[in-house]
C-alpha cells in the first residue's frame, strides 16, 4: 500500500515536467482518518544543460534565474553520451510520511527497517530515473494527552512526542497500541531534449 502512495504522489507531480525551464514548484498533501494519516510534499526544479565535459562526466546546469550547478555523472549513469547541450533536467524530489494504527495482540516489539530501489532509463534512452528510500518504524504508544492532541511513542531509537492534528485519531489509540510509521523519500531525475528552434 505504501509504494502506491508513493507511486500515486509521483505521477501527481509528472505534469510539471512538461513546463520547460520552471521556476522551482512544491505542491503538499495532507489527509487523515481515524488511525491513520498521510503528509507528503513534492518539489520540482529545471535546467538546462549549458556545457558538457565528456572526458570529467561533468555537466553544467543553468536554472531560470540564471544560477549554474555543475554536476558530475558517476560511471553507474548509463546514456550519459546521450545529453547535449540544451536539453531540459527536470529534477522532482519527494516525501511523504504515513502512519497507520496496527493493532496487534501480545508483546509489542518497536523495529525500524529500511531499504531502497532504483530505477533507470532503458538503453539508448536520455539519462534519467527514480531513487526511492523508504524507513519503516514500528512504536508503541507511551502516552495519549487528548487536551493537548499529543501521542508519545517509543521505537527502537527514542521516544518523541507528536502532534496530532484531527483529535478523531486520537479515539482510536490507547497505550500499548503499537503504530506504524513509514517515511518514503524519492528522487526523480528526467532529461528532455532542448526544444527545436522554429
Amino acid at each position: 500500500m505504501k509504494k502506491r502512495i508513493l507511486t500515486a504522489i509521483l505521477a501527481a507531480s509528472l505534469p510539471f515536467l512538461t513546463h520547460a525551464q520552471n521556476a522551482p514548484q512544491a505542491e503538499a498533501v495532507v489527509a487523515s482518518a481515524p488511525g491513520q494519516g498521510l503528509a507528503a510534499e513534492s518539489i520540482q526544479v529545471q535546467g538546462k544543460v549549458k556545457a558538457i565535459d565528456k572526458k570529467k562526466r561533468n555537466v553544467v546546469v543553468v536554472g531560470e534565474q540564471g544560477n549554474e550547478v555543475t554536476i558530475t555523472v558517476g560511471p553507474e549513469a548509463r546514456n550519459f553520451d546521450q545529453l547535449r547541450k540544451g536539453d531540459i533536467v527536470t529534477l522532482t524530489y519527494v516525501q511523504a510520511l504515513v502512519i497507520e494504527l496496527q493493532k496487534v495482540s501480545g508483546k509489542v516489539v518497536s523495529e525500524r527497517l529500511e531499504s531502497e530501489q532504483a530505477v533507470r532509463t532503458k538503453l539508448g534512452d536520455k539519462p534519467g530515473g527514480i531513487v526511492q528510500r523508504s524507513i519503516r518504524v514500528v512504536a508503541e504508544v507511551m502516552a495519549v494527552d487528548t487536551s493537548k492532541n499529543m501521542v508519545t511513542l517509543r521505537g527502537p531509537k527514542r521516544t518523541v512526542e507528536m502532534a496530532v492534528n484531527n483529535p478523531a485519531q486520537l479515539k482510536e489509540v490507547k497505550v500499548g497500541d503499537q503504530i506504524e510509521a513509514v517515511y518514503l523519500e524519492a528522487v526523480g531525475l528526467e532529461v528532455t531534449a532542448a526544444p527545436k528552434k522554429k
